[in-house]
């Protein structure tokens, strides 16, 4: 595995809220003691349900959310820098040039009183990246071209242009300070299945092309199967497995895991019916069930997962897994 770009210790973003019945601190646990290893130059995906926190800790890396305690570390090559430590304004800037986001919702993530041309500049102008207006019209339209952008595109308003189209315009305008690290946060999810393939091999002949490094959060495996070269899933605020792509999806260890590839739809006549459907609803993260948080969905819990949490341990090369019987429940079905 290559040296992590980014490195995750015992991350935790916590929320507090408004008292409770009695008045006690309320604290909502959005993300809770989290480590994580991205390689430098992966494509690597972040799964689970809506409310596991998958957002939440997309944010925390890019320090656009407060964290709470633990430590996110980025390697420029150079050295190791602590994101959350950051507090200088030009440490910050530099940070951002490095790291970016690509939204989820092209519509609103592009301001309808901006041309193309300047949503893409907008970046490369407020960094102070290009030093005239040439030189930013050059790079405008060197992007655009990466993105498969026309030139003629740049001269016209968001509103002019399909969903897959907005998309790319949003991924040229991340790409406009030369990031090395991007997030992408459920960045196909609203578009029309054609349009995702379409998408997606966009990002990754630019992850091929320019050497960069993607976290790619979606709740939708048969695309992460896709696109990603290692898969970490994450329920309630919490990593429950982690593993290449291949070894997931081939031999999922964890109860949670085995559910969400179950319900990935099948054309297979025989597999209908065979569905392991999650029962209830994700818990809240105000008030998370203690031991394992999986306990009260899983049809597999025992009296010792209420009592104790189970630590993330590794059970094959690469692959980790949070769950006390993983060895024992391989290819169990629940009853």
């Amino acid at each position: 595995m290559n040296r992590p770009l980014i490195r995750i210790d015992g991350l935790s973003v916590h929320y507090p809220l408004k008292g409770g019945l009695l008045g006690e601190p309320v604290v909502l646990r959005a993300v809770d003691r989290v480590s994580l290893e991205i390689p430098r130059g992966s494509f690597f995906g972040l799964v689970g349900e809506s409310g596991s926190g998958k957002t939440t800790l997309g944010r925390a890396i890019l320090k656009a959310a407060p964290i709470t305690e633990g430590r996110i570390e980025y390697d420029d090559g150079e050295g190791r820098h602590d994101v959350g430590a950051m507090k200088n304004k030009g440490e910050i800037r530099d940070f951002r040039r490095r790291a970016q986001l690509i939204f989820q919702d092209p519509y609103a993530a592009l301001s309808p009183r901006m041309t193309v041309r300047d949503i893409i500049a907008e970046p490369l102008e407020v960094m102070g990246i290009t030093r005239s207006r040439a030189e930013t019209d050059a790079r405008v339209r060197e992007i655009a071209a990466r993105c498969r952008l026309n030139v003629e595109h740049l001269r016209r308003f968001p509103h002019a242009f399909s969903g897959g189209q907005r998309q790319r315009i949003s991924i040229a305008r991340a790409l406009a300070p030369t990031p090395r690290f991007l997030v992408a946060d459920e960045s196909v999810a609203a578009l029309d299945v054609s349009i995702q393939a379409d998408i997606l091999n966009l990002l990754k002949g630019l992850q091929r092309d320019l050497g960069l490094t993607f976290l790619f959060i979606s709740h939708d495996l048969s695309v992460v199967a896709h696109v990603c070269d290692h898969v970490a899933v994450m329920y309630l605020g919490r990593l429950v497995e982690t593993a290449p792509t291949r070894a997931l999806f081939a031999r999922p260890l964890h109860p949670y895991t085995r559910a969400l590839l179950s319900a990935i739809p099948s054309l297979d006549p025989d597999d209908r019916g065979r569905a392991w459907k999650l029962q209830g609803e994700i818990p809240s993260p105000a008030d998370p069930p203690s031991g394992c948080r999986f306990r009260t969905r899983c049809p597999f819990a025992r009296e010792r997962c209420a009592a104790e949490e189970p630590a993330l341990r590794p059970l094959a090369s690469g692959h980790e897994v949070a769950c006390h019987f993983a060895e024992e429940l391989e290819g169990a079905v629940p009853a």
